[in-house]
Parts: C-alpha cells; structure tokens; sequence
C-alpha cells in the first residue's frame, strides 16, 4: 500500500472537501480518501501502480487545483525521510496558524501540548470572555436603554447555569472543528502530549503525559506557549482562593459582591460583565484605569461604570489580603473592603519557565520574554517564537499572523511582522478602540501634534441609538496633518477603528480624511466628522454634511 499527498486549492468549506474525497475515492486502485479544508490537502491511500496524473485529473474535474506535496509518496505508516521537521511547542492561536502554513509547504510537524488543545483564546480567554460580555450587554439592554420611553424595561433573570453551558457547548464546537479535527485529518501533523524543554539547540526532551519521555529531534523548532496570568506580590493574596480570569469565566455561581484588582482590559472587562448580570462589583486599580491610553480614555470609562453603579478605586495601594469564612478582606489604603469572591486580573506573564530556553540559546528579557527580531528568530539559529511567549504584543491577531510567518521562514520563505500600526479593542461597553500614538507618545518621539477631540453627541450614529456615551480623538502631525494615531470610545468602537488603521498606513491626512465618504448612520462616519474638526465647526453642519 502506498500514500500520496496532494496540496488542494480552492476549497471553501467542509462540503467541498467531501465532494472532493468522493471523486478521490472513485478513482480505480484507490482503497482511501481523506480529504481536510482547514489543511487544504488530501491524503490518497492506494493498492499502489495509480499514476500521480489520475488524482490529479480528479482534482481538476471537481474545478479545484492540485499539487503533489513535497512530502507525497510514501509508507502510510512514516513521512519521508526528506521532509523538513518542524518542533511546535504549544498549541494556541500562534502555535496552528504556523502549523497549518509549514503543513502546506510539505513540512513534518509535531506539536506539543502539555494542556487543552487550542491554547488561551478557545479555550479560556478570547471566546469565552466574549460569549460571557455580550450576555452582560443583552441583560443590560432588557434593564435599560435608550429607549425605557417606548420599549418597558424588566428586570433580566439570569440563569448562570444554562450561560455557563451554552458558553462551553461553543467552546468545545470551536475547538474540535477549528483545532482537533485540523489534527486529526492532516497526515503532515502529530500532536504529542506532555511537556516539553530543550535538550539543546536541535532536540526537546518531551515528558510524556502517560509517562515516560521521549527525545524528539528537530529541524527548525517554533515555541509558541502563550501566557498566564501575573499575580503580585500582595501579603496574604497567594493563601487565598482567588479567581484569576480563567476561574472567574467557568464560575457557577454569581458571587453577591466580586472585588476585582487591576486596571487593565481584562479587569474592566469582566468586572462591567459581573456588574451586569448582578454582581455588586468595587474595582482597585494601582494606576489609573487603561493608564498606558489617553487619559481622556480611562477618565470616559471611569464616569459611564460609575454611572452603571461600579465602585471603582484608582491610584491604590492593596496593603493586604485575607479570607475567612467565605469572605475576602482587602486592606486598601488603609481601607477595609469586603467581598465573596476577589478576580485578580493584573496583567500576562510569558509561558517560558521550565522550557529550558538556555540549554537551546535563546535569549528572554527580565520578564522571560523571547526575544524575537521581525521575522520571529530568536537568538538560536534554526529556531522561532511567535505569540504571547516573545516580547511581540499580547493579542491572539498578533500571534496568528506571526505565527503565520514564522513558517514561512521555516520553511526556507522571507516573511517579516510589521508591527508599527496595531489596532486594540477593549470589549467593554461601550467598547475602547486605539491604534498608533496618543498625543503623549507621539511628543516623546519629538513630533509636534495637533489634535481634535469629537464627542459622540455629534455623531448621527450615536443620537438615533440615544446613546452618546464616549469619543473619537485624532492625533495628527502639525505640520503635514498626517494621522498618527487615533482614540475611541463608542458602541462597537472595535469596527471603526480598523478604518483609522488603514488610514494610518495609507498615510493619509485629517483632510484626506474629511473628503472620504463614509456611509450616512454608521459609527465610522465619527472618524470623518472628527478630521473635519480640524478645519470646521461640526456643530454648525447638516446631518450628512460632505
């Protein structure tokens, strides 16, 4: 028996892959056909003698295109000796976008997981969180709007039992079709249990999760770990059952007051998330809220979660932290707060401990950071990192894409990660949206600023939704109007600011801007009203003004 590999273009779903493992299978002296659309190939078993021409003539005939894969004739049971062997050690967003990329390009992969396939976003951080936060929003809006005089409010019942369990239900969908089953159908992928490190800079000693060890020699090698959440160093907190995010989305019970600590977007997240399915909820921050945004940005959500009834404490110290009877004592400046369940949400720490990066060569920073140039090299020649592992920002995008290209340079390709304009969103509600530099940072760097700041009540969008919560700022250079960066807060800010990206990178100016036409009634069109700020008075002009 012999195996042949095709690479398949054209597929754009699961149903094109059956119908292509059909025709596949029809083909005389083929015993099996198992044809992936995640991994665009398929895997053709035969009794052997079948010339390549006839799979290939049956691609075609299907209206896709197909191409032997380097790694194609072979025992079904070994990949060619010749293929390129790639270590991947982690299995998140980073870790499958590489896999998928090497996989194509006909390389040999072995993954190794010492958890749950698929990493933080699918399993405990991204999907979740955001199953949990559009919940919180819907429960809000049957609470109150902006339309209470029309529409009657009611009180929401909440049942955190049936939201806990479509929550997972959507997780496991997730993670089977868009990481197992990506595994399970691609010949080009192992997937190895346990925990690995580096043996030196060509092998992982992986500690197997049923026991024992394995050597696993390699030929290029990509850590893609991720990160956990950082807990401080407060006296007493470590002795208590504290929730970090990843306890505070599987929570089956609502707690009666949640304490929450930390000022970034995770914090603020799922502290309104509680706050709106019925939690009482006090926020410590040690900072300002959002402190490295505008400050304008964490001023404006300070005042609209005080308004929903947060208490929220900034520039604070946690002293000390207790737990007795059910209960959690927060020293906080001296003050005494008192809750059911505490959420220390204080920022990620890479997952590099343990993986014996110095036995390989690989340089971290004092956080344990990997260090990593633009085309994902560490210091060690023939291996990479991408993700929330490197010093590269922490955001599931950011770790996809180098991912992504981290295999292609594997695999003998040039591809390299711009990273000078990343778009960020803050899923709160409304949510916060910045790319680029804020007035502050752009001064840093010595460039003389101008700026507009544009309040949503001038925003059709916002008055025909009565909901004028937030901003829209611009920062432009001074001298040319170029746009260096922008700040919003605003219902689905996230999908506006991917405009102020694009117009970022085009180069373009506050007036280039201005002239654009946005779609009369979207909460884009802010963008445009906010470079017409810089010559006009928006007060003065009709709805759709050009």
């Amino acid at each position: 028996m012999s195996t042949v590999v095709l690479a398949v273009e054209g597929m754009t779903c699961d149903a094109c892959a059956r119908t292509l493992e059909r025709a596949l299978g029809a083909v005389d002296g083929v015993t099996r056909a198992a044809v992936s659309y995640p991994s665009a190939t398929a895997r053709i078993e035969t009794d052997g003698g079948v010339p390549d021409a006839a799979f290939l003539d049956a691609v075609r005939a299907k209206g896709y295109r197909g191409r032997l894969s380097p790694a194609s004739r072979g025992d079904a049971e070994a990949p060619r000796a010749s293929a390129l062997r790639i270590a991947i050690v982690g299995s998140g967003g980073a870790a499958f976008a590489a896999t998928i990329q090497a996989a194509e390009a006909g390389a040999q992969i072995t993954m190794i997981e010492r958890g749950t396939t698929g990493g933080t976003c699918v399993n405990v951080g991204c999907v979740p969180s955001k199953i949990t936060i559009r919940a919180a929003q819907v429960a809000q809006t049957r609470r109150r709007s902006g339309f209470d005089a029309g529409i009657a409010p009611a009180a929401p019942r909440i049942d955190r039992t049936a939201l806990l369990a479509q929550q997972q239900q959507r997780i496991a969908e997730l993670r089977e079709a868009k990481y197992e089953r990506l595994v399970a159908e691609s010949p080009n992928i192992n997937l190895l249990r346990g925990e690995a490190r580096f043996r030196d800079p060509h092998s992982l000693v992986v500690r197997l999760a049923g026991g024992g060890e394995r050597v696993l020699d390699f030929d290029r090698a990509l850590v893609a770990t991720g990160a956990s959440p950082t807990i401080p160093d407060v006296p007493g907190l470590r002795a208590t059952p504290y929730w970090t995010s990843t306890e505070a989305l599987v929570a089956e019970r609502l707690p009666e007051h949640l304490l929450v600590y930390g000022g970034s977007a995770v914090a603020l997240e799922l502290a309104q998330a509680f706050l709106r399915l019925g939690s009482r909820v006090t926020l410590v921050a040690r900072s300002t809220l959002l402190s490295r945004e505008d400050p304008l940005v964490g001023a404006t959500l300070r005042a609209i979660l005080e308004e929903e009834g947060m208490r929220i404490f900034t520039g604070a110290s946690l002293q000390r932290v207790a737990y007795e009877d059910g209960r959690f004592a927060l020293d906080v400046d001296g003050e005494a707060l008192v809750g059911d369940r505490l959420l220390v949400a204080t920022g990620r720490r890479p997952n590099t401990d343990g993986l014996g990066l110095e036995a390989a060569g690989v340089r971290t920073d004092d956080r344990g950071a990997i260090l990593v140039d633009e085309r994902m090299r560490t210091s060690a020649p023939g291996i990479y990192a991408a993700g929330d592992c490197t010093i590269q920002p922490m955001h599931v995008y950011v770790a996809a894409a180098a991912g992504t290209r981290a295999a292609v340079n594997m695999t003998g390709g040039e591809a390299a990660l711009d990273l000078s304009i990343v778009p960020a969103v803050v899923f709160t509600d409304p949510q916060v949206a910045t790319v680029g530099l804020t007035e502050a940072a752009a001064r840093a760097r010595g460039v003389s600023v101008e700026s507009r700041t544009l309040a949503l009540e001038h925003v059709p969008r916002a008055l025909v939704s009565f909901d004028t919560r937030g901003f829209v700022k611009l920062v432009a250079e001074a001298e040319t109007g170029r746009i260096l960066g922008a700040q919003a807060i605003a219902a689905e800010a996230g999908d506006l600011i991917q405009s102020a990206a694009l117009a970022i990178r085009a180069g373009m100016t506050v007036d280039g801007l201005a002239a654009e036409l946005f779609p009369y009634l979207t909460m884009v069109e802010a963008l445009k009203l906010c470079a017409q700020t810089f010559t006009k008075d928006v007060a003065k002009l009709s709805c759709c003004a050009g």
